[in-house]
């Protein structure tokens, strides 16, 4: 295969040439090193794809650079063996059909291939066309999230928790220590708790579940009794109770939206805190029938899978990947995966909608159906398949050699962590001084970017399984099925990245490091009730 580099001054031709692999799928290609230097002018604008060309009656693909010289690039930088023709070639079925949408999905396609194929300015590739994790340039970002921030953030007020659990969830995964956070996180929070319960995004701001949701991760993150103590337990259940509805759903807000980000939110604050399941008697829900804070709400859940399969955020509107996530992330709260899942979900036209999410050749993840990639999908869709596998796979029973199936064989992997990982470390990072990671290579990195791309390379690097041999001991009590999730590195396919690029591990519920929720949910266990 020859890859064509043209500029206006200077012409290079870059040559993969084709070549079988023992052992391997004869549809993947590997490509030789470049065997030239391309020089130029170091400074330029990101390559496109043009479309396809006949050179010498071989394919070839020509890369238009839109600079006038080629930018220098090293022969071990332009390395890229090894990259299958799936991640490097156009779509093989293609609608003819010409619209907007289908124009915007060309010009991503032809925006991600250049850096799929290993033809990235800068970088420096592996053996298998991807390029290291730069670590140490996204934690410098996320610790730079977290200092003072320019002033038109002024507008994004009511998103400081978000914030703060972004970068924190992201330094975790990235290995830094956030225990120096501990203390400007609690002076900045505690003012922003209402009394009536529950936290708002901002200082003078009423009480929502999505800023508390973030706020009670962030604490356990840090950790500590001086983080965890700030929370008023008693003010948090009496308000749960008050956003409590008769559907068995949950208001974000006192008379707002009812909404699965409700459901999931809600549940997460009742398990990590240890709140009691009765409800309040002043609660919207409460009948003096034996009505609980968890009442109808799998069912509610339920009522929001759509006819395509995925799941809208409330019934009878539109499915989107983020909503997937918190619907399957409810049902683990609230039992086991192999059980609650399959009791609740048409599981087949789940992984439908969900294999439909990933693509080729950008191997990421779209949010909705005729939608773009986006790197923010790698947790929203990508981390739904480790509970539907857990799902499939049934409980796990350890043994000496480790976690095993209880009855059946592991199904392995339901999605391609290759093509996930590809897109993340090729079209994903932001390479500059910058750091941080982003959309797509068009887009600039943010802190919510970097923390679910992060997420979503962890759980493609990772295989999580329910374990029921979990002890629950330090758990006892309601839900205690989020406290039986083991992990361990994925093996089964051959790793395209380096091991030193490999992410810490982050719950495949909460998505916090792994081992706070258990002790965050342990530490409120010990302090019974209020």
């Amino acid at each position: 295969m020859q890859f064509l580099i043209k500029g206006q001054k200077h012409r290079h031709r870059v040559v993969f040439k084709r070549r079988a692999m023992t052992g391997s799928d004869p549809s993947s290609s590997a490509s030789r090193s470049v065997e030239e230097s391309l020089h130029g002018d170091t400074q330029y604008r990101q390559p496109y794809l043009a479309g396809p060309s006949s050179v010498g009656g071989e394919e070839a693909v020509e890369f238009v650079l839109s600079s006038p010289r080629l930018a220098t690039m090293s022969t071990k930088t332009a390395r890229a063996s090894m990259v299958p023709d799936l991640f490097t070639s156009l779509p093989y079925i293609r609608d003819l059909l010409n619209t907007q949408s289908s124009q915007i999905q060309e010009e991503t396609i032809q925006e991600c291939l250049p850096f799929l194929s290993g033809l990235e300015p800068g970088a420096i590739y592996n053996d298998y066309g991807v390029p290291h994790l730069e670590r140490k340039r996204h934690i410098q970002f996320l610790h730079k999230s977290l200092k003072k921030l320019p002033a038109p953030y002024v507008a994004a007020d009511a998103s400081r928790p978000w914030m703060f659990y972004w970068a924190l969830a992201g330094l975790s995964a990235l290995g830094e220590d956030v225990s120096q956070y501990r203390e400007p996180l609690i002076s900045t929070v505690r003012p922003i708790q209402n009394a009536t319960g529950g936290f708002g995004g901002g200082n003078g701001q009423m009480s929502h579940l999505a800023p508390t949701y973030a706020i009670v991760l962030a604490l356990a993150i840090v950790g500590g009794k001086e983080a965890l103590d700030i929370i008023d337990r008693r003010a948090m259940w009496k308000w749960l109770g008050a956003l409590k509805q008769l559907d068995g759903g949950f208001q974000v807000s006192v008379g707002g939206e009812e909404d699965i980000r409700g459901a999931y939110c809600a549940a997460v604050i009742i398990t990590l805190l240890d709140l009691p399941l009765e409800l309040p008697r002043d609660s919207p829900a409460w009948s003096g029938e034996g009505a609980i804070l968890l009442t109808g709400l799998a069912e509610w859940v339920r009522r929001c899978q759509t006819f395509e399969g995925g799941f809208s955020g409330l019934p009878d509107v539109e499915a989107h990947g983020a909503y997937a996530f918190c619907a399957l992330a409810c049902l683990c709260i609230l039992g086991d995966p192999h059980v609650m899942i399959p009791k609740y979900i048409d599981v087949p036209r789940l992984m439908s909608w969900l294999s439909a999410r990933q693509y080729a050749p950008e191997g990421g993840f779209s949010g909705r159906t005729n939608k773009l990639v986006d790197g923010c999908y790698s947790h929203w869709v990508g981390s739904c398949w480790p509970l539907l596998e857990a799902c499939l796979d049934g409980p796990f029973r350890s043994f000496a050699g480790g976690p095993r199936p209880a009855a059946t064989k592991s199904l392995g992997s339901l999605y391609s962590r290759e093509g996930l990982i590809r897109y993340i470390l090729c079209c994903c990072q932001d390479r500059t001084r910058r750091g941080g990671l982003r959309d797509k290579p068009s887009h600039s990195s943010d802190s919510y970017h970097t923390c679910y791309v992060l997420a979503g390379l962890s759980s493609a690097q990772h295989k999580w399984h329910f374990n029921t041999t979990e002890t629950k001991t330090e758990t006892s009590g309601n839900l205690a099925s989020p406290y039986q999730w083991t992990c361990e590195p994925f093996v089964g396919e051959e790793q395209i990245y380096n091991e030193g690029d490999r992410v810490g591990t982050l719950h495949p519920v909460f998505v916090i490091p792994e081992g706070a929720a258990e002790e965050t949910r342990a530490y409120f266990a010990s302090k019974g009730g209020f």
